[in-house]
């Protein structure tokens, strides 16, 4: 789990691979090959292919017959969808190595089981497979457009009035809606200008909310963290007319989730994430991994040396210096009159520490994490911008 998101272990013709756990794509797409020395792709063409941003299509390649296996699943005959612009490349975002998406194709004919609490993924042969009798699950109707599962629930807006929703478990947000009247109407000023996430075709901008509720058959969640899309970044695509938005993963692990693909179904069992209350980044930096940096430290050693006429032992003390290479983090986008804004701290700039921490301890999204924790939560920050340093001090602050 990173993020909110499900990374897997996935072996593409042989290589041990990170992919992304995605419900929301059809086809298996690959990034970062540069990473990827020895990796061989059979019977490839030239393509484009189009996804949310603001960049229209981009050049891909499409290649057949290829060997994806995840645990004891395999499909020796995989086609997959090959994208070179290093603007996409997950892993500078999530700090962690990602070289691709998996959903619909490689699943279509199981039963597939995230539990997100126990951090597993299980498959099922839909022949052999028993349901459960579960009498605090749920089991609901999935509607399949373009291999793509949808899901009808209702919002505090208009309970009369179903919304059809992807279930996106490659989106790491809560729920996206498209329909920006109900911004004007019922959320009224309750909402903010931010940075959403990285497209197939370009960076995604729009607005942020929260919904007082939204229902899933019988389960009832409050105040969730909602995103309104700019018409920017969904031009380029035809959606399915009856989509309304979608379902991510700040959502979805909230449940152990079962999808039945071949049965068109899915259940739901609320986890003990389902009360925990939804965050949005209240500091207004977005950071990415760019690349490593060598640190120096020192290690201390110490020598004995014994001398047996005087029955004496010699203790010396040496210093060893170590480099090592860690990640580098900088800030790649800045959202205006936000926490981070106001201090001056700008896009482009390198975090060194993070009160009074050297950023290259932490993980990536454990410093995400402090972003989403708490209104008047203090947070210094040691900057590097063109080779001056710098120190900087945020609190956090609701936004309403």
């Amino acid at each position: 789990m990173v993020n909110n998101l499900v990374v897997i272990p996935v072996e593409v013709n042989g290589i041990k691979l990170s992919f992304l756990l995605d419900t929301g794509v059809s086809s298996t797409i690959m990034f970062s090959l540069s990473e990827v020395d020895s990796l061989e792709l059979n019977n490839a063409k030239s393509v484009r292919l189009r996804g949310l941003g603001e960049g229209g299509s981009i050049p891909a390649l499409k290649s057949k017959n290829n060997s994806l296996k995840i645990g004891k699943a395999i499909d020796q005959n995989h086609t997959i969808f090959v994208v070179f612009d290093k603007s996409l490349n997950l892993s500078t975002r999530m700090g962690i190595p990602i070289h691709g998406i998996v959903g619909y194709d490689f699943f279509k004919s199981m039963i597939v089981k995230t539990n997100y609490n126990s951090h597993k993924l299980l498959f099922f042969n839909p022949e052999f497979y028993e349901e459960k009798l579960c009498k605090k699950c749920e089991i609901l109707d999935l509607k399949f457009k373009n291999k793509k599962p949808y899901l009808s629930v209702k919002t505090s807006e208009n309970l009369e009035e179903d919304k059809v929703l992807l279930i996106d478990s490659g989106s790491s947000d809560a729920v996206w809606l498209f329909d920006s009247e109900i911004l004007n109407k019922d959320l009224k000023d309750k909402y903010f200008n931010d940075f959403l996430g990285q497209g197939l075709s370009g960076e995604i901008f729009g607005k942020r909310s929260k919904l007082p509720k939204l229902i899933i058959g019988t389960f009832e969640l409050k105040d969730v963290k909602v995103a309104f899309p700019d018409e920017e970044s969904m031009e380029n695509i035809k959606f399915f007319e009856e989509r309304d938005g979608s379902i991510g993963g700040e959502l979805l692990r909230r449940f152990t989730i079962i999808i039945d693909y071949p049965s068109k179904k899915i259940i739901l069992k609320r986890n003990n994430k389902f009360n925990n209350p939804f965050h949005y980044n209240m500091s207004g930096l977005t950071l990415k991994h760019d690349g490593v940096v060598v640190v120096k430290g020192e290690k201390n050693i110490f020598n004995e040396q014994e001398f047996e006429q005087k029955g004496s032992t010699n203790i010396s003390l040496s210093t060893v210096y170590e480099f090592n290479l860690v990640p580098r983090f900088i800030v790649s986008d800045v959202r205006k009159e936000s926490p981070g804004d106001l201090v001056g701290i700008m896009v482009g700039d390198e975090i060194l520490s993070v009160n009074g921490k050297s950023t290259y301890r932490y993980k990536l999204t454990e410093i995400i994490g402090m972003f989403s924790s708490k209104a008047g939560k203090k947070i210094t920050f040691k900057l590097k911008r063109n080779g001056s340093i710098y120190r900087k001090k945020i609190i956090l602050k609701k936004l309403f």
